[in-house]
């Protein structure tokens, strides 16, 4: 399977045309690997408007990405039509497409065999990859990624939106609720010698239902918990309200290492601040740290909480159930993601596991793409579903069953599977 280079073509050119004297910043960069997710790729002309039309922002400038784009995605040397370059122009677009084009001397363009770009290539061969990478990976267990494949991967887990739900506050405002507003109605009843004509009416507001991530990062998830701080990054971009813990024999908050924009900085950042990486596993401990110090600060209006483990626990089975029993009390909703669900012969057997699961709402794989894009829409309808639960209706289960259904969502094509 060829494996994909359009972000590192993309940035390679964008050096190019800052060299050139035209000025790309990286969100221009970061906008046009967004906008070449919708076009066709194998279509010169879609590839060439759409760099075009956000990378260039002066008329003066057209002649240059003219002939830097001939010459970068469609072979050196090829002259375009009506374009002109100076010597000096002319000389760094051959000197830096030649360093480019070969991948010999720019260590963030690395080509594979018998994929240098030449004048009779079509933009198909020049490593111009397409979404599809990312579904080809739907179904691939994260412990077997390849560096090339987490980078798609992490597209992928772009593009995933995440909507949990709102809560209702405490607070009232002017709406078409079923409580009447008495302060308003009085005072308009001034108005009409002490009459009231009209009972106007209030409702509560709504905010949006906050995340709560533990994740760990043990000794026993190290295969797979790069792939994981890839999909906790991707998920705090995208939900402007989570807070989000690393545990393996502590508890380190990392919210506000996510908040770095770049996923190298946020790495380094969180490695950092996590002594204990790839140490032992104390999920109860950890729990009870994080109720002692946080829950009073992040577990406020009921927030969807996702434990992130394998549940292979050093701790007490007794300790462990006590702590998620209590987890679930203060949350809207207990979502435990296992990364060997779906593995050949799994089961959970493990002892804090066996206490723990009945106070779990729902327990799911995190292994896949496919497993993220299913949580994502198990999310996105979490707030339906409970509504249609407590007042009846398709898919409603009675509220007195002692032991929490722990639901599989339905496979689904959100963008990636």
């Amino acid at each position: 399977m060829q494996t994909s280079h359009l972000p590192r073509n993309l940035l390679v050119f964008g050096r190019l045309l800052r060299r050139l004297g035209i000025d790309v910043h990286t969100g221009r960069l970061l906008d046009v690997l967004e906008a070449l997710q919708h076009v066709d790729l194998g279509s010169r002309d879609e590839v060439y408007h759409t760099c075009r039309a956000l990378l260039v922002y002066h008329h003066e400038d057209l002649p240059i990405f003219d002939r830097a784009f001939e010459a970068f995605w469609m072979g050196r040397g090829v002259p375009v039509r009506g374009a002109a370059l100076d010597d000096r122009q002319d000389d760094e677009l051959a000197r830096n497409d030649a360093e480019a084009g070969s991948g010999g001397q720019d260590p963030a363009y690395d080509t594979a065999p018998n994929q240098n770009p030449t004048a009779g290539d079509s933009i198909d061969d020049v490593a111009m990859p397409t979404w599809s990478d990312a579904a080809a990976l739907a179904d691939k267990d994260f412990a077997e990624f390849t560096v090339d494949e987490i980078a798609t991967a992490r597209l992928a887990l772009e593009r995933l939106v995440w909507t949990p739900g709102e809560r209702r506050t405490r607070r009232w405002v002017r709406g078409h609720g079923s409580r009447v507003d008495l302060r308003r109605a009085l005072a308009k009843s001034l108005r009409t010698g002490g009459d009231v004509l009209s009972l106007p009416r209030r409702t509560r507001t709504t905010r949006p239902r906050s995340l709560v991530l533990l994740c760990d990062v043990s000794g026993s998830m190290e295969r797979y918990s790069r792939m994981l701080l890839h999909f906790v990054h991707a998920l705090s971009r995208r939900h402007r309200r989570v807070e989000t813990f690393l545990f393996s024999t502590g508890l380190t908050r990392i919210t506000r290492e996510l908040r770095t924009r770049w996923l190298d900085q946020a790495a380094a950042d969180v490695s950092r601040a996590v002594p204990d990486w790839s140490g032992g596993t104390r999920i109860g401990g950890a729990i009870a740290e994080f109720h002692r110090q946080w829950a009073r600060r992040v577990l406020r209006g009921g927030p969807v909480v996702l434990l992130i483990s394998d549940g292979w626990d050093r701790g007490d089975p007794i300790e462990l159930r006590d702590q998620v029993a209590w987890l679930q009390r203060s949350s809207h909703r207990l979502i435990w993601l296992n990364p060997l669900i779906g593995t050949v012969g799994y089961a959970p057997l493990t002892r804090g596991l066996q206490a723990a699961l009945p106070f779990v709402d729902d327990f799911l794989p995190v292994r896949t793409l496919s497993n993220l894009a299913d949580l994502a829409v198990h999310l996105n309808t979490l707030a339906s579903r409970l509504r249609a639960q407590r007042f009846g209706g398709p898919g409603a289960r009675p509220w007195t069953s002692p032991v929490p259904t722990r639901s599989t969502p339905h496979r689904n094509a959100s963008g990636i599977s």
